[in-house]
């Protein structure tokens, strides 16, 4: 009985691109032509013995599935297959036709001279110089492109080089402008200098003037005379006071010139020491100073001449532009500072032992109390002045808190000074009463670890936590509840407060994004702002408009929330898994690195201004631990230079910005 086959299988073997003008022939090609299997122009064409024609592979591939004919469903075998030398000699003819048909007048001429074609001299004459011209026209037409390509590019350069000349113009005018406004401003400060230093000389040398000094100016400069000369076994203490009175003026006269020119020599030193240093920074960052100058210059003098200067504290001199004013005040506050010094380390437990990470270290509202935490499990907080003011190297905290589970994050109240807010591994969510040692309050809500945890410095009441659960949660400490939740996509590394509303959080997320989110409608965030290429770890606020993050792609980088712009990008330390820490101010930007080291950056600058290496004398050189420690957590004391660090060790050190 035969088989009688449901349909045709589709070969494997991947059929050959058709020519481009195959398409068109096909209609002008028999249908026999075609193979009924791959539906292309038959190829090594086999017939078979009920009388079909096909390719060869493709019938051989068919009959590996099936014993039938793909036409008529006859019973078939490879066996009965026969090569169809007529078909594939027509086939050879068609395809020669359809070659001639497609071919340029160059290739049919080729063929014509190649099968012998009689062809007088005098033709090949003409055709030579037919193709002599053509080549000529040709080699015409390609030099007008490329002179046309060319043209064009000079065209584009001389814009561009235009447009940077005319850049460069203003610049220099600018330059011009600020030379002269701070060439008239350093004359008035020279001649109001001098006009100080003559007074001080007609003090000095008028003996009525002397009568309004202080009696203990006097004294002191009696003592100051009488250990001077007592010195040099001119004057001894006992008959210092037996000395005529025109005396002892003449004699306080000489010491106090003496004394102003051996004060004012020292102070040039020391200054002129300061300068050059501070000018050596200068130096070492000219190329990012040069950009932020020129940046503040092009800005400011692009707004209305009205708009107002956003510092207010700068100094508004005659003369000066609202840019120049605004890099004098970078340069002064970059410049100020060139290292860290470390003026308190303090140290607990077994500084070996991992369970010492302090992830968080937090100032409170008066700065008075900090308080740390980490994977030790408790919650501890010390006396800022003593730490700082006690010579020991063991500093028992004033307040220690116990609790269930590791600890990622410390968030103080910024009204409540009693009051801080602790975010755990297990999702926890939990506000302390440090005067009474307990928890006031514990949200469970979290599924899973939740990495941190910030309170309002609006609203006394409300505070903010993200987790690995995806989900951002807004609590009240007057609700048992969280009263409003965010359900995002990826895992929350960090969440903060607009220190200006507390309607404005950023959140920081492991999709690599910052997302900022107006809590009244919480749908969708307001701006999504991208440029870290891994997980955003931390997001902290300078103002109400500046924000800074920082990720584990080793960069931090400063945002505008009002413009919904990225302002820079810091580069300098490393940080590719762990959570290293991150602090601002009004003017710097601090974090941690995976070399144990703390780096300090100014705002307007993308390279450091200066970085602290942490050690301990109990650690070896040759420890083999000693590389895999890093700084866990930072944190500025307001806008002052000093501030708290932390590293993997249990190491909490206290630093200040130095010159």
């Amino acid at each position: 009985m035969e088989e009688v086959s449901a349909g045709a299988i589709v070969p494997a073997v991947k059929p050959e691109p058709m020519p481009s003008s195959s398409a068109g022939s096909m209609s002008e090609l028999d249908k026999d032509f075609l193979c009924p299997i791959c539906m292309q122009i038959i190829k090594d064409a086999f017939l078979t013995a009920c009388g079909h024609s096909f390719c060869y592979m493709c019938i051989i591939t068919h009959l590996r599935n099936k014993t039938d004919c793909p036409c008529c469903a006859h019973f078939l075998t490879a066996n009965q297959l026969f090569p169809n030398l007529l078909l594939q000699k027509l086939l050879k003819k068609a395809s020669a036709r359809q070659i001639s048909r497609n071919a340029s007048p160059v290739e049919n001429f080729r063929q014509s001279l190649q099968q012998g074609c009689e062809i007088s001299i005098k033709e090949l004459d003409n055709l030579i110089s037919l193709l002599a011209e053509k080549k000529r026209k040709m080699e015409q037409e390609e030099a007008e492109r490329n002179m046309q390509i060319l043209m064009d590019f000079l065209h584009h350069l001389k814009k561009q080089k235009v447009d940077e000349l005319n850049e460069v113009r203003a610049d220099l005018q600018y330059i011009k402008e600020d030379i002269d406004a701070v060439e008239k401003h350093r004359m008035e400060l020279y001649h109001a200098s001098d006009r100080h230093s003559m007074k001080l000389r007609m003090l000095g040398d008028d003996p009525n003037a002397r009568k309004f000094w202080p009696m203990t100016m006097d004294k002191t400069i009696g003592g100051a005379i009488s250990s001077s000369y007592s010195s040099r076994g001119v004057m001894s203490g006992g008959n210092f006071p037996t000395k005529r009175s025109d005396g002892k003026a003449q004699v306080s006269s000489q010491w106090l010139q003496r004394n102003n020119n051996l004060t004012g020599h020292d102070s040039q030193l020391n200054q002129s020491g300061l300068s050059v240093a501070r000018k050596k920074r200068v130096h070492a960052q000219f190329s990012d100073l040069q950009e932020c100058y020129l940046q503040k210059r092009r800005q400011w003098a692009s707004c209305p001449p009205n708009q107002p200067v956003k510092d207010k504290n700068l100094i508004n001199r005659e003369g000066y532009s609202a840019g120049l004013r605004e890099f004098q005040s970078v340069l002064g506050t970059f410049t100020q500072y060139s290292r860290l010094r470390v003026i308190a380390e303090l140290r607990h437990g077994d500084i070996f032992h991992s369970a010492n990470i302090v992830s968080s270290i937090e100032f409170d509202r008066d700065d008075e109390l900090f308080a740390t935490a980490g994977v030790s499990r408790r919650i501890k907080v010390f006396d800022f002045s003593s730490v700082v003011n006690e010579p020991v190297d063991m500093h028992c905290p004033v307040v220690e808190m116990s609790t269930r589970s590791k600890l990622s994050c410390l968030s103080w109240n910024k009204f409540a000074k009693n009051l801080i807010a602790s975010s755990d591994y297990e999702g926890i969510v939990t506000v302390w009463d440090v005067t009474n040692r307990q928890s006031v309050v514990e949200y469970e809500e979290h599924e899973k670890r939740a990495w941190c945890v910030d309170f309002s410095h609006t609203e006394p009441s409300m505070l903010v936590s993200g987790s690995d659960d995806c989900k951002v949660k807004v609590w009240c400490t007057n609700q048992e509840a969280s009263v409003l939740n965010i359900d995002m996509k990826a895992n929350i590394c960090c969440v903060k407060y607009n220190p200006g509303s507390s309607t404005y959080i950023a959140v920081g997320s492991a999709d690599h994004h910052i997302h900022y989110y107006d809590l009244r409608n919480v749908s969708s965030p307001v701006h999504v702002f991208s440029g870290h290429r891994k997980a955003v770890s931390y997001v902290k606020f300078l103002s109400n408009n500046e924000l800074a993050s920082a990720s584990t792609d080793s960069t931090l980088r400063l945002w505008d929330v009002k413009d919904n712009t990225p302002v820079r990008t810091f580069r300098g330390h490393t940080n590719e898994k762990n959570f290293v820490g991150l602090t601002v101010n009004a003017e710097y930007i601090a974090c941690g690195s995976e070399t144990n080291e703390v780096f300090v950056y100014h705002k307007e600058i993308c390279r450091p201004v200066t970085w602290h290496r942490f050690g301990s004398p109990e650690m070896d050189d040759a420890d083999e631990d000693a590389g895999t420690y890093f700084i866990s957590a930072v944190c500025w004391k307001s806008d002052s230079p000093t501030m708290l660090t932390a590293n993997s060790q249990g190491t909490i050190k206290v630093l200040v910005l130095a010159a």
